[in-house]
């Protein structure tokens, strides 16, 4: 007898679990299908972003192409064309591009939109603080020193790619408004500055001893004149650039100063 009732229990048991099981099926289900379709967004955006990047990497292999062989309206439409790309790091390389041909043809105004644009679009400081410094160095001239502070001192921080040519620029903007004390504080730095080239302390050297000798005037346009803007990108070889496929071209055309 004992036997039956526990039969009994034990069928009303498992009539419980199964009631309750086909209660939860919906919701299991709904949970695997939501892991399924997040998992399929996921593949579907990383097809796309590889699509995007090899795609964007031969569209400005060919831009410079046709900048280098002189082709340069052909180039600007080509970069143009690559600065539309979802790839943060080509788009921002192709609008330095397009900056560099508008200075070259001394549309400042119009380069620095492009040179800002693309600091907007870079995907980290290494393309990003290239384009803003290419931007304060085309508004070094005109630019009062305030707006060049501002521009220029974050680039000066720690762990920023491009201290030393920040704090360059800053040094000549401040010639530029007559703070010759402050400029020769900068160039001091610089020249003790170990991740600074020789060619960058070499002229802060030179700098900081015409300040010394009364002839500050002539600091700014001379050395301003032995320099030239610094490349967009400068890193180590077999240095990964995010955004950028290992094989994808990482020169970048330098229009003539």
């Amino acid at each position: 007898m004992v036997d039956v009732f526990d039969e009994v229990e034990e069928q009303l048991r498992a009539d419980r679990y199964r009631q309750m099981a086909l209660k939860a099926l919906p919701w299991v289900a709904a949970g695997l299908g939501a892991a399924l379709i997040a998992a399929l967004a996921i593949w579907g955006y990383e097809t796309y972003t590889t699509k995007a990047v090899s795609k964007a990497s031969e569209e400005y292999a060919q831009a410079l192409d046709a900048f280098q062989a002189g082709r340069v309206d052909e180039a600007d439409r080509l970069f143009g064309e690559v600065a539309t790309s979802s790839s943060k790091a080509y788009k921002a390389l192709a609008l330095q591009q397009q900056g560099g041909i508008k200075l070259a043809a001394g549309k400042i105004p119009d380069a620095v939109k492009l040179f800002d644009a693309s600091a907007a679009a870079a995907p980290d400081y290494v393309i990003g603080d290239a384009a803003r410094l290419k931007s304060a160095f085309a508004l070094l001239d005109t630019a009062p020193y305030k707006d060049m502070q501002a521009r220029l001192e974050p680039l000066m921080k720690d762990g920023r790619p491009y201290k030393a040519q920040a704090r360059e620029a800053r040094a000549f903007a401040r010639i530029l408004a007559g703070d010759y004390s402050g400029a020769k504080d900068d160039f001091v730095v610089i020249s003790l500055m170990p991740d600074a080239q020789d060619g960058a302390r070499a002229r802060a050297q030179a700098a900081k001893q015409l300040i010394e000798s009364g002839s500050a005037k002539a600091v700014a346009g001379a050395v301003k004149a032995a320099m030239a803007l610094p490349a967009p990108v400068q890193l180590p070889p077999g240095a990964a650039i995010p955004g950028l496929t290992p094989s994808a071209p990482q020169q970048q055309a330098q229009p003539a100063q």
